[in-house]
């Protein structure tokens, strides 16, 4: 049984050896054809390399065979790097405090290399990056690693998770720029939406007139907080909305794991794991901060967890009411699951235990369910009280929105029903399900059902080798009370993936991700822990495992950074990512471009204006922060507001609208550049595209004429066109 053990033990060891070969082949390899891709085409002083390309592509040859050599070395006759190791183990331990400063440096160098150089843009092929990210955990274990160990297995995982999370933490941050226009399809008018809680003084609007808005209270609340500074810029606020995709996760991380607050560097490694595994999503920051509300409950005193809870589910269900069940759910979970259920001596503690997971649950649905209707109908009381009304300052009165809305999925929206059940039905049946979503599709590559197995798996696996092996001991009806539920949080968001307008990632599995964080977390604290920490006891099939945990959850952000801040160096960085042309670069404008378009801009709105109302669809954000100035506020028709009426196929909602076209209400209309090109099915978000044609820029066009557009800013101006009379052929 011995030699058995002993020879499968060998031939293991013998398989993973030519693996690790066959992997470093294959990235030495295809790194090596992507630097030549670049270098190829540089000039004609050899071949097409010109002089310095040509030494950089052979050098880097020559270092992709000598680390190839090392380890070849390394892994089948280590003996012969004796000396070289017994060196390098001298020099770590001669490092002293100097350490820190090299972890800091290589934690920081290669995410400022691929974010904030032109060379990351330059370099952006998925081999180079891999092998730049490989280099980078080899060395940061080597220095983290103690003693007379070259490279220690927990080192080896404490260095994935820390360049994960540098590379993650520099992608959350990557549109922090002082650039006034739109980053994305809806970047721009989404700080727009941020601006109006605290920052309505901002327009030229009348102040007891009510502004309506897409987003719902939660997270205008959570991205609206900077507007509370007076002047603020368009560059700090971007900082504040990309802090808020870290932080959230930092402080849910910290709750859960405040118990391991002893040991701080294990403490810090769980809680970025933390922000890895649900960045996958990424989810948004409201549940984020009602699931650590939730952690912060579990196993406190009763006196702290019952607001705790109710606050969750409150702040949950204010931020979009399908996650109103969510915090109660989440609370009961980790209550009922913890390990001294499941201890026959302390079988005297079960009845309290069901007590308080029972409450605490109850109580976090209340908070969600019943609290903001009874809240509503306090405030709709004190509302119809004619001495209230009459005390009521004029510029904090919420005034019905101009525009009817009919109830839709969306957050802002769904708040107009007074039923929930009503709601549900609305959510299902309101915008087509494109189910075709959860597989891979022009929209999203690799589909919903691929994607979401390849981030849970890792996790997954090791959830069942821990209750399968008894090392995680858990009560069948425990079992019962954590698969249910998530079972529940993934039908809820594979529906919502497929809803149109969705399935462009995995944000709408934002329930069921935390529910699976959640039963990670009480994995690790009732045996977990103790089985990650026993090296020697870890089975090698299960190490792969582990990295796989880790690695799944990374890949994004190292493939993803990058600038786009180097209109100036287009012409050169062409040449080297063999792009067909400078615009295919997709990179900003120079700083001389977009001067010339807000000052365009600003020149039209101010002739404009005085014919009458100047309509931004698009681009709200120069309004926000000042770049076009002297211009009364529309409120009506934004553009997010546009395409989810469009989705949901609201005639009422478009009527008002076509009516305004009709009579040449706006005297100027800024948009993105509309277009009237139907799409198929290979085409990226084909039914959204299709839908907007329908509904929105096929109606404009006709009414109205493109006066200007502006490619490099992608903004259009557009002003009533003459001789139209009648457009109601080409009307929805």
């Amino acid at each position: 049984m011995k030699m058995d053990k002993a020879k499968y033990t060998k031939q293991a060891n013998t398989i993973a050896r030519v693996l690790g070969m066959l992997f470093t082949a294959v990235v030495l390899y295809r790194a090596g054809g992507e630097f030549y891709a670049i270098a190829w085409g540089t000039g004609t002083w050899w071949g097409e390399f010109s002089r310095t390309w040509a030494l950089l592509h052979y050098s880097f040859v020559a270092f992709c065979v000598l680390l190839f050599v090392i380890v070849g070395l390394f892994i089948w006759n280590s003996k012969v790097l004796i000396p070289a190791m017994n060196q390098a183990l001298v020099f770590r331990e001669r490092l002293g405090i100097f350490r820190w400063l090299l972890i800091f440096l290589v934690l920081v160098i290669p995410p400022w290399f691929f974010q904030y150089t032109t060379w990351g843009f330059v370099f952006q092929e998925f081999y180079i990056r891999v092998l730049v990210w490989a280099v980078t955990i080899c060395l940061l274990t080597f220095v983290c690693s103690r003693k007379n160990q070259l490279a220690g297995w927990n080192e080896f995982l404490a260095s994935l998770v820390l360049t994960a999370s540098s590379f993650s933490i520099a992608f959350s941050l990557q549109d922090v720029v002082d650039y006034p226009f739109s980053l994305g399809w809806s970047e721009g008018n989404r700080l727009w939406d941020y601006s109006i809680m605290f920052g309505r003084e901002l327009y030229i609007y009348p102040a007891d007139k009510g502004i309506p808005v897409l987003l719902d209270f939660g997270r205008r609340l959570v991205g609206g907080l900077p507007f509370i500074i007076p002047g603020i810029n368009i560059t700090v606020v971007r900082l504040w909305v990309g802090l808020t995709s870290i932080v959230p996760y930092f402080i849910l991380g910290l709750a859960l794991f405040r118990r391991s607050a002893k040991n701080r560097i294990s403490w810090l490694l769980l809680v970025l794991w933390t922000f890895l595994f649900l960045k996958q999503g990424p989810i948004h920051p409201p549940l984020v901060l009602s699931a650590a509300m939730v952690a912060l409950a579990w196993n406190a005193p009763l006196r702290y967890a019952i607001p705790l809870v109710m606050g969750a589910g409150y702040f949950a269900e204010a931020s979009r009411f399908t996650w109103l069940f969510a915090p109660g759910i989440w609370i009961f979970m980790l209550e009922f699951s913890s390990k001294f259920l499941t201890l026959p001596a302390d079988r005297k503690s079960v009845p309290p235990a069901w007590k308080r997971a029972l409450i605490l649950g109850a109580l976090g649905i209340f908070g969600g369910f019943v609290l903001p209707n009874l809240l509503d109908s306090a405030r709709a009381l004190m509302a119809s009280s004619p001495a209230s009304t009459a005390a009521t300052p004029v510029a904090t009165v919420i005034a019905e929105s101009p525009v009817t809305v009919t109830p839709s999925p969306a957050p802002a929206a769904e708040g107009t029903s007074p039923n929930f059940f009503d709601r549900v039905v609305n959510v299902i049946t309101i915008q087509p399900l494109l189910w075709y979503r959860l597989l891979p599709n022009s929209t999203y590559d690799k589909g919903i059902l691929l994607s979401l197995l390849l981030a849970i798996a890792p996790l997954v696996i090791i959830l069942t080798y821990l209750s399968v092996t008894k090392l995680w001991t858990l009560g069948r009806l425990q079992k019962l009370v954590l698969v249910l539920p998530l079972l529940a949080f993934l039908a809820v968001g594979l529906v919502a993936s497929t809803k149109i307008g969705g399935g462009g990632d995995l944000h709408n599995m934002d329930m069921f991700l935390i529910g699976l964080l959640f039963m990670g977390v009480l994995a690790w604290y009732n045996g977990g822990s103790e089985w990650f920490q026993d090296v020697a006891g870890i089975h090698p099939v299960m190490r792969i495992v582990v990295v796989a945990l880790l690695v799944s959850s990374s890949t994004t952000a190292l493939f993803e950074l990058g600038s786009r801040q180097f209109g100036e160096d287009a012409s050169w960085l062409k040449t080297l990512s063999d792009s067909p042309s400078e615009s295919a670069l997709d990179m900003l404008p120079t700083r001389a471009e977009v001067v010339s378009s807000v000052e365009i801009i600003q020149s039209e709105v101010d002739k404009a204006r005085l014919q009458g109302d100047v309509l931004f669809i698009d681009q709200r954000q120069l309004l926000t922060f000042g770049a076009i100035t002297d211009v009364a506020l529309v409120p009506e028709y934004e553009k997010k507001m546009l395409m989810n009426q469009a989705l949901s196929e609201d005639a009422d909602y478009f009527y008002k609208f076509y009516a305004d076209l009709t009579a040449r209400r706006f005297s100027l209309i800024i948009s993105e550049p509309l277009r009237t090109t139907v799409q198929d099915g290979t085409d990226e978000f084909a039914e959204e595209n299709n839908a907007w044609v329908k509904w929105v820029s096929a109606p404009v066009l006709c009414y109205y004429t493109p006066l200007k557009t502006i490619q490099a800013v992608n903004v259009q101006l557009l002003v009533p066109a003459e001789g139209v009379e009648d457009c109601s052929a080409i009307l929805p």
